[in-house]
C-alpha cells in the first residue's frame, strides 16, 4: 500500500508496548502511536518525562508506564509480570537497548557482556515471558551495524581475546536480527498468527529531530550542533521512528520482513534486507540456543 508516515491509520482499541520509550526513537514511536489513537504502555528505567510530554501533546492519550532495565533479568521478569497484568498486548516493540559503552568489557547485573546481554538477550527474555499475552506482532529493532562486522557465535560475548565495544554492538544487533527472523520461522511452523518483523531507524539523531523538551535536548549544545551538521546524511529520531511504526501497524506488513529508510540511512520507510549471516536459519537456531542458555528462560513458540 502507499504508506504516509504523517497520516497513520487509526489504532484506536489497540495496545502497544514500547520499550525504551523515555527518549530517542522509542519516544517518537510512542508519541506517533498515541497520536493515532493507540493505548501505549511505555517502559523506561524509571523516568516519566516522556509520559507527561505525550499527554501534553496528545490530549486524551491513553498512556501507561512500567519500569524496565534490560540489563537485569530480575527487572525483566518483574516488568513482564507487570505488563501481563495490564491485559492483552497487540504489539510488542522491542526498542530499548544500549548504543555506546566503555572500551573495557563490562557486564550486566547477571554477568553477561553488556551489549549482547542488554540488546539481544534482554529482548529475547522479555518476549519469551510476555509471549502468552501477545496477540498481534513482535517488532525488534535492527541496525546497519550488522554490515560492518561478522558475528562469532563461538565467542558471542567476547570473553576471549581483545574486546571491542563497537564489535559488541554489531554482535548484539546480529543477535536481534537472528532472533526476529528465527522467531518468524518458528511462528510460521507452529501455525501462529503472530508476526515477527524487523525495523531499523537508519542514521537518526536527536539534533535533527523536532524539538521535544526533556527528550531531544539532553545532549550538550556542542553535540547538538555537530548533529545538525550531519543533516545531509542523517535524519531526526522522529523520522527514525517511521520504519518501526510502519512495521508495527501497516496492515500489509508480513512476518519476516525488514523495514528501514529508503536511502539506507534516511528517507521514508520501505522494505529492506538483512545481511545474509544473521538471516541464516542455522545462525538463528544457534542464537536461540545461546539466548536460552544465557538467560535461563525457555521460549517455546
Amino acid at each position: 500500500m502507499n504508506w504516509d508516515p504523517r497520516s497513520l491509520p487509526s489504532q484506536t482499541g489497540k495496545t502497544f508496548v514500547v520499550t525504551g520509550a523515555g527518549r530517542g526513537v522509542g519516544y517518537f514511536v510512542a508519541e506517533q502511536l498515541a497520536t493515532a489513537g493507540a493505548r501505549v504502555i511505555l517502559t523506561t528505567r524509571g523516568e516519566t518525562t516522556a509520559l507527561d510530554l505525550i499527554r501534553s501533546r496528545v490530549p486524551g492519550a491513553a498512556i501507561e508506564h512500567v519500569t524496565l532495565e534490560l540489563g537485569s533479568l530480575a527487572s525483566i521478569k518483574q516488568a513482564a509480570a507487570d505488563l501481563a497484568a495490564l491485559g492483552p498486548i497487540d504489539v510488542l516493540i522491542n526498542n530499548a537497548g544500549k548504543t555506546g559503552g566503555s572500551r573495557k568489557r563490562e557486564t550486566t547485573a547477571d554477568g553477561l557482556e553488556i551489549m549482547v546481554g542488554t540488546n539481544a538477550y534482554g529482548p529475547f527474555a522479555l518476549t519469551a515471558l510476555l509471549f502468552p499475552s501477545i496477540t498481534g506482532r513482535i517488532i525488534n529493532l535492527g541496525s546497519l551495524s550488522t554490515r560492518l562486522a561478522k558475528a562469532d557465535l563461538s565467542d558471542f560475548e567476547q570473553s576471549r581475546g581483545k574486546y571491542s565495544v563497537s564489535r559488541a554492538y554489531a554482535y548484539s544487533k546480529h543477535g536481534v536480527h537472528a532472533f526476529a527472523l528465527e522467531l518468524d520461522r518458528r511462528l510460521r511452523a507452529s501455525g501462529s498468527g503472530i508476526r515477527s518483523i524487523l525495523a531499523h531507524p537508519g542514521f537518526a539523531l536527536d539534533g535533527n529531530a523536532s524539538a521535544r523538551p526533556g527528550i531531544t535536548d539532553r545532549n550538550s549544545a556542542g553535540q547538538r550542533f555537530v548533529e545538525r551538521l550531519l543533516r545531509p546524511v542523517a535524519h531526526g529520531k522522529d523520522r527514525g521512528a517511521w520504519p518501526v511504526v510502519r512495521a508495527a501497524i501497516d496492515p500489509d506488513a508480513a512476518g519476516g520482513q525488514f523495514y528501514g529508510p529508503s536511502r539506507s540511512v534516511t528517507g521514508p520507510p520501505v522494505l529492506t534486507k538483512p545481511v545474509p549471516q544473521s538471516a541464516d536459519p542455522a545462525f538463528g537456531a544457534e542464537f536461540w540456543r545461546l539466548a536460552e542458555q544465557a538467560t535461563g528462560v525457555s521460549f517455546e513458540v
